[in-house]
């Protein structure tokens, strides 16, 4: 993503011992049409996540290598550990690097590059690091963090691959292959997880994707398979299949486990997949304590039933017991979750937390026999159902938030399920399942019936208190089996900490899927919310997504970036020795004049407004800054203030509030349009629903609309059709803008 700013950053030494004046402007990563720094090392933004610290930086002309190198604020500087050399990406304009396995707390990066004989560096402030949520079943009685201690860090003994495009069929590892230890070498990531199968070889295996990933040389049946031997002897080493950074893809294929123990995979996207067995994660059989997070689930390949058009299964698990599946991010899957089989007899524990359906239609889960524990997810304009139960399962539902989906919870052929006719029941006729529901909240759709409104067909058992016990004579209509109160049961039960479902929705949008969603998103509309058919848009934009990684590793011969003006000026450059850099925000002042006196230029270029760079403060009267008017009056003002956001390493200071709707005269942005072009625009609604943004031409009519997540930051761009005056304006309520660029225009 290539955006550009019109305003040119200064720089001015130290001239006199009394006068000592360094202006610089900060540009996020994504704000950057850059090439290489000339001669010099320049910090754009640094982050912390979820066990897990980031830095990018602008490239330097004639750097040779980089090197990255990570430690606690607390500690001394010969306490740095030096990152592996995978971990530094480039892309078309920028320097990515990723320390991982950290536990809870503060560090600060430091990234080295090498220009001819001279060592020049730099070092980020503070960057917090929160520790991942480890609750649910899958640590009860065992452990599913993979390759990693219960604290983040990586275990001692671990062995870690790295996985690209490039390496994918080439990466060898030697395996221990016999139990006198004698080793076999293994090529290629299927061939290497296939020797581990045997058993003899204890040492935990951490893998970790980077960037977009196609089809291997050798798969099974499409997938790559993590499994062991037999069902009584399963692969327990600990296995954490996990992505670095932001674009880690699987793409066309799709992750099996069978016969496996103590496994993690997170921070990974899956599209596309069109494997034999056609899901995008597979938990098959005979597995216990596994741990599926933070994850993005799009679109696969349609199957060969009615109901694959999405592709088949997003996240399914069979056969499997003490599992958690939390903080991933399910785009529009037509069936996310089926948990258990036909010829489950098992309970099997099961725990879904924090994941966002967003706008998937299905399955959220589909529960044969298991007990499962569901809270703090969000359910998104779900065309069908949310949560199903079936033969005899007992459900959990808890302090989840249901936003338009058409039936919250269904038990089999009775309540909802059957409110059309058993003849169009959900589930096959299958004998149904108790659903326990508290502090559940319910928008839109067409809510619950409840045991206390119908005590013979009901969908859930509402609870008047979590601790609450469901009497034994609460029984399904169609199997007459109760419920096992799991859920009160000290023994059974873990130590969790629930929010208000309120309070949930705004952490699973803030945190669900891969780090900071990602770097492919898609924002649903209104209409989405009772459509269970395949968005032709969004299925070729995962059929179109290309990876924007160039290179990895240290290594920069032969990297080209992308030219960029010489508008952006650097922080303070360090040579041969590290110090912190610092920089100090410029703004640009704004100028106030009446927009039908003020002539725009004559000359046509590009044109970009960032709130960053402006005073903040209330407008009461048109406002002319970096090309653009700021429309207000005393009765509709315009206010700029302070607000933190990141949007794909693009961290934003401060936003321009639209407080309501506008027009061509006032609570608007006005911009002359050069032609026909485009304007990119960053913006969220300021409020609890989403907004409408539109263009408008010179006469106010509207020429284009765009809808507003209320949710996140998000980014979308409109058609200027022909030269005039257009504005942006809110249609429905207040808007908070970011940024806008306008590819070519006339400033004013």
């Amino acid at each position: 993503m290539n955006l550009a700013k019109n305003s040119i950053g200064t720089k001015c030494q130290v001239l006199l011992l009394t006068l000592a004046m360094l202006v610089s402007v900060l540009i996020p990563t994504s704000l950057l049409t850059a090439k290489a720094a000339t001669g010099s090392i320049s910090l754009l933004s640094s982050q912390g996540d979820f066990e897990v610290a980031y830095a990018t930086i602008s490239p330097v002309d004639g750097a040779s290598s980089y090197k990255a190198y990570v430690k606690k604020t607390s500690q001394a500087d010969s306490a740095y550990v030096q990152l592996d050399d995978e971990l530094i990406r480039h892309y078309s304009n920028y320097i990515r690097v990723d320390a991982l396995g950290l536990e809870a707390g503060d560090y600060v990066l430091k990234i080295e590059a090498v220009v001819g004989k001279t060592t020049k560096s730099v070092t980020t402030g503070t960057i917090s690091v929160m520790a991942h949520d480890r609750s649910g079943f899958a640590f009860v009685d065992g452990d599913a963090s993979g390759a990693y201690n219960s604290n983040g860090t990586l275990k001692s003994d671990a062995v870690v691959l790295y996985i690209t495009e490039e390496t994918k069929n080439t990466v060898s590892l030697d395996v221990v292959t016999s139990s006198k230890g004698a080793t076999t070498k293994a090529t290629g990531l299927q061939n290497i997880l296939d020797a581990y199968k045997k058993g003899y070889d204890s040492r935990p295996l951490d893998i970790r994707l980077i960037g977009q990933i196609t089809d291997f040389d050798v798969m099974m049946d499409g997938d790559i398979l993590i499994k062991g031997s037999s069902s009584s002897k399963r692969l327990a080493c600990g296995v954490t299949f996990e992505g670095v950074g932001e674009d880690a893809t699987c793409d066309g294929w799709g992750l099996r486990i069978a016969n496996a123990s103590n496994v993690e995979v997170r921070n990974l996207g899956f599209m596309n997949c069109d494997s034999g067995e056609g899901d995008d994660v597979g938990l098959q059989q005979n597995d216990d304590h596994v741990w599926v997070h933070n994850c993005d689930f799009f679109y696969g390949d349609a199957g060969s039933d009615a109901d694959q058009v999405k592709g088949d299964g997003a996240l399914d698990t069979k056969t499997s017991s003490y599992i958690t599946h939390s903080y991933n991010h399910f785009y529009d899957n037509g069936k996310c979750n089926l948990q258990g089989m036909k010829s489950e007899s098992t309970e099997n524990y099961i725990t879904y937390h924090h994941n966002w359906y967003d706008h998937s239609d299905s399955r959220h889960p589909r529960i044969r026999t298991c007990t499962v524990h569901i809270y703090n997810n969000y359910y998104d304009g779900n065309a069908k159902y949310g949560v199903g139960a079936t033969m005899g399962c007992s459900v959990f539902v808890e302090n989840n938030y249901f936003r338009n989906c058409k039936y919250p919870m269904l038990s089999s052929m009775q309540g909802s399920d059957i409110v059309n006719g058993t003849a169009n029941a959900t589930f096959s006729s299958e004998n149904g399942g108790i659903i326990k529901s508290y502090g559940n909240t319910i928008v839109g759709g067409k809510g619950v019936i409840t045991y206390q409104d119908n005590s013979t067909s009901f969908d859930v058992y509402e609870a008047s208190s979590r601790n609450e016990t469901v009497p034994s004579s609460v029984k399904t209509k169609q199997g007459s089996t109760t419920y096992n109160n799991f859920d009160t049961n000290s023994s059974l039960m873990y130590s969790y900490t629930v929010q208000s479902a309120e309070a949930a929705k705004n952490s699973v949008v803030k945190y669900a899927g891969r780090i900071n969603g990602g770097d492919f998103s898609w924002t649903f509309t209104s209409e989405d919310d009772s459509s269970s058919a395949v968005n032709e848009a969004l299925k070729a934009a995962l059929k179109a997504y290309k990876t924007s990684l160039v290179s990895v590793g240290g290594n920069a011969s032969g990297v080209s970036y992308e030219e960029t003006s010489e508008e952006t000026t650097n922080a303070t450059e360090n040579t041969t020795e590290t110090t912190t850099e610092t920089t100090t925000e410029t703004q640009t002042e704004a100028t106030t004049s009446q927009p039908e006196t003020t002539a725009p230029s004559s000359t046509a270029s590009k044109l970009v407004l960032y709130a960053n760079d402006l005073a903040t403060g209330t407008y009461t009267s048109a406002t002319t800054v970096d090309g653009f008017k700021l429309l207000a009056n005393s009765s509709n003002s315009v206010v700029v203030e302070s607000d933190t956001q990141n949007f794909k390493n693009i961290d934003f200071t401060r936003k321009i509030k639209l407080s309501g709707v506008g027009n061509n005269a006032y609570r608007s942005i006005a911009f002359n349009a050069a032609g026909e072009t485009k304007v990119k625009i960053y913006a969220i609604s300021d409020g609890s629903k989403k907004q409408t943004l539109a263009l408008l031409d010179a006469n106010g009519n509207t020429v284009a609309t765009k809808n507003v997540s209320y949710e996140k930051l998000v980014s979308m761009t409109l058609t200027v059709p022909s030269d005039g005056v257009y504005y942006l304006a809110s249609t429905t309520g207040a808007i908070d803008i970011y940024y806008v660029e306008l590819s070519s225009g006339y400033a004013y």
